[in-house]
């Protein structure tokens, strides 16, 4: 270690602890899919299968912006050990239930763990490396998400056929022990020893206001209609809660997301474009399996696997872009180019028809895992590059949260999009045929191969007309982000650490001679 940061093998060694509990956060977002069917004949609970899945994903995006204060007033790697902890917890715990109760309660507790693991490894990444050389490893990081995504249907249905269930969640314990130890022994860091208070009321009211919008978009058009009394109350109160939040905040002594943040047009412009790429990313690429599955009649782990081609393109746009913003030190053009590269994705992918041939769907998918891999990293080293030192922790839990809190919302409005096209296409087919498909993202693709030949090729045209409307306005969606990046301020990289500048600064202060000290608190002086 040198200047206060880690080099070499030292800082390789710390690097893979920290992708390595990414990697775990990331992965348990899809390794339950290919094991749903299995749990549900073990523990029974059909009917509450779904929150599986949303409980974990909840709990990961509430936890988020705690974390990131936690991080800037505790340390880094306290609450980074502390989130992995939590997570093994939960993985063990979850692996050894014994109804679907249990299951889904201790997917939540495996959520809040990974809420602070996707948060600390980015802001550790920040303390450890300067934002000039930073690229290259948020690139990396971008990686993980698309490795996971693929990895995890697949593992989870290696796991299911040849273990257990079980030891989808069981997996994890030796991966995460050995990220614990890394950085038990490996990861030293500057914590600044100040008292501070932690705002539990803010907290707890954000959590509240976020877990009622995300009910609206999983429950509005599934559980229930979207003009339904339980949907209207959840948006009142969400909103209303949200609110109060902001109140708070210009309240509390140390708010847990300081608003003074967002006066900054960097920050601003990147959390914009970071919700509005969630909403498009998300939202639009979750109907993908739903094509491969039905017009190309692939299984749900072989549609993961026909997947590959937007992965790589994420992948290698990610570490691409990361390597090229360290070695020319700027950033703009990525962000412009990815957005724009996103929008064509999304008209390319609104040509996919039932007639598509795979390969041709495989490039557009391409196009489009190359717009978001050029974009979705870089707009967290532009947020951590923006803050001040004692923020970096808060500022990278917001734009992660932005993020995730834009996919749930994308997921709901395009799923919606597509259940209303469907239905209306559907509308002159016979009502046991509709009954039984489901709509939306829960279109059931087993249901659909049993349909009767003739109705089962007009139902496909059906499918695909309202997937086309889906992409055209995933296609609008993207155009927005697009439309951000152009105001996206270009801020120089800087070339040290935070905590290492405020150190010498510190000491410089202490060496100056009492008049030098006069002279620098001189009214009128400017300061940096």
């Amino acid at each position: 270690m040198s200047d206060g940061r880690l080099t070499g093998r030292a800082l390789w060694t710390v690097f893979a602890a920290l992708m390595l509990g990414m990697f775990l956060a990331a992965l348990d977002q899809t390794i339950v899919s290919t094991a749903l069917p299995t749990i549900v004949g073990d523990l029974g609970g059909l009917n509450h299968l779904s929150w599986v899945v949303t409980s974990y994903l909840l709990a990961s995006t509430v936890s988020t912006p705690l974390y990131g204060k936690l991080g800037d007033m505790m340390g880094r790697k306290p609450v980074f050990l502390a989130a992995i902890l939590i997570f093994l917890a939960g993985s063990m715990l979850a692996g050894l239930s014994q109804s679907m109760g249990e299951l889904i309660g201790f997917r939540a507790l495996q959520g809040i763990g990974a809420g602070g693991l996707m948060v600390g490894a980015q802001a550790i990444i920040a303390d450890i490396v300067p934002p000039r050389e930073r690229g290259r490893y948020m690139g990396l990081i971008g990686s993980v998400f698309a490795v996971a995504s693929v990895a995890g249907p697949l593992l989870g249905g290696f796991l299911v056929d040849n273990l257990s269930w079980r030891w989808v969640f069981y997996v994890n314990m030796p991966v995460g022990a050995l990220a614990v130890l890394i950085v038990v022994t490996r990861l030293h860091l500057h914590t600044p020893p100040v008292r501070h208070r932690i705002d539990i009321l803010g907290a707890t009211v954000l959590s509240a206001g976020v877990t009622a919008l995300i009910m609206l978009t999983t429950w509005g058009g599934n559980e229930y209609a979207w003009g339904s009394a339980p949907i209207v109350a959840l948006g009142v109160v969400g909103v209303a809660l949200l609110a109060v939040f902001v109140w708070w905040e210009t309240r509390a002594a140390e708010p847990i997301l300081p608003l003074s943040l967002f006066r900054s047009r960097v920050f601003s412009v990147a959390n914009a474009m970071g919700f509005t790429i969630g909403m498009a990313m998300f939202g639009a690429i979750v109907f993908i399996p739903l094509y491969l599955q039905l017009v190309y009649g692939a299984s749900p782990t072989s549609s993961g696997l026909r997947m590959l081609p937007l992965m790589a393109g994420l992948l290698a746009a990610a570490i691409a872009s990361g390597r090229a913003i360290s070695r020319i030190g700027r950033y703009k053009v990525f962000p412009v180019a990815g957005t724009a590269i996103l929008v064509v994705g999304m008209y390319l992918l609104s040509l996919l028809r039932v007639g598509t041939a795979p390969w041709l769907a495989s490039v557009y998918m391409l196009v489009v895992g190359v717009g978001i891999g050029l974009v979705m990293q870089v707009l967290v080293l532009v947020v951590q590059n923006d803050a001040r030192p004692e923020e970096i922790g808060v500022a990278t839990s917001t734009a992660t949260f932005f993020r995730s809190v834009g996919g749930s919302f994308g997921v709901a409005v395009f799923g919606t999009i597509f259940a209303s096209r469907l239905a209306g296409q559907l509308a002159h087919f016979p009502r046991s045929v509709t009954t039984r498909l489901g709509s939306g993202v829960h279109l059931n693709p087993a249901q659909a191969r049993h349909l009767p030949a003739a109705i089962h090729a007009d139902f496909l045209q059906a499918f695909a007309h309202a997937l086309h409307g889906v992409f055209l306005w995933g296609m609008a969606m993207a155009a927005v982000p697009f439309v951000l990046s152009w105001l996206l301020k270009e801020v120089p990289l800087r070339t040290t650490l935070g905590q290492t500048a405020e150190l010498s600064a510190e000491q410089a202060a202490a060496a100056a001679t009492p008049d030098e000290r006069l002279l620098a608190t001189a009214p009128g002086r400017p300061r940096h």
